[in-house]
């Protein structure tokens, strides 16, 4: 309830792009991204987006732990760049998508891998692995203009003080304007929507008691307690 209105404060003060966290209608995920992570994996190189959606009340913001449900037994970390909608947008040619971004933040996609291996064997949905609360983490949003080149950003993780993560968004296989155009075509995407761009070779189980940390460049970084819910 706290965290409630705190979110709701900072949206009255702050109607723009920066309010995501309260205003955004969706959360668009896009799995197997980066080009190590489908080489150490030794799969197919996918020829669209993977996409998936997450609800927004799966939004975490620091000063709060993750919580694990005790549903699950395996909660891994992934490390991404989010990018915030600005613009509403429709069937966006990728020639002009990186008009519709109104700015990034650092995000984690925490997946309940327990749940996942189930669904993809059975051919199930990944909703329930993907959307639990807690399950995105993000930092403050960070304006376009603030990053020259969103497609050279490392990134980083690091549990209790350990490297388990570092990438750069240059490993993309589908960038920026390649999932906005993709997306677009099947729904519209409106100011505040968050996209998850996916995340580098090295996402593994974590468990409660364990810090999470992770950084962008010198844009963002981000540190969270974990706790079973």
């Amino acid at each position: 309830m706290v965290r409630i209105v705190r979110c709701l404060m900072a949206c009255e003060r702050n109607q723009d792009v920066a309010s995501f966290v309260c205003n955004g209608k969706k959360i668009v995920g896009v799995a197997l991204n980066y080009m190590c992570a489908v080489k150490a994996r030794n799969v197919p190189v996918p020829t669209v987006p993977l996409v998936f959606l997450k609800p927004t009340t799966s939004y975490l913001t620091e000063g709060h732990p993750i919580l694990l449900p005790r549903v699950f037994s395996k909660v891994a970390y992934e490390v991404e760049l989010g990018v915030v909608i600005g613009k509403r947008c429709k069937n966006v040619p990728k020639t002009d998508a990186m008009k519709y971004v109104g700015g990034y933040c650092l995000a984690l996609d925490l997946t309940a891998q327990c749940n996942l291996g189930v669904a993809r064997s059975s051919g199930g949905p990944w909703t329930l692995g993907k959307g639990f609360d807690t399950s995105t983490p993000v930092s403050r949003f960070i304006p376009y203009d603030d990053v020259d080149d969103p497609h050279t950003l490392p990134l980083w993780l690091r549990v209790n003080g350990e490297l388990k993560q570092n990438g750069c968004t240059g490993d993309l296989i589908f960038k920026i304007p390649d999932i906005i155009s993709y997306v677009s075509k099947y729904m519209t995407l409106e100011p505040y929507d968050l996209i998850l761009t996916g995340t580098p070779h090295g996402s593994e189980p974590f468990k409660a008691g364990d810090i999470i940390e992770c950084g962008m460049g010198d844009l963002a970084k981000i540190k969270f307690n974990v706790q079973n819910e």
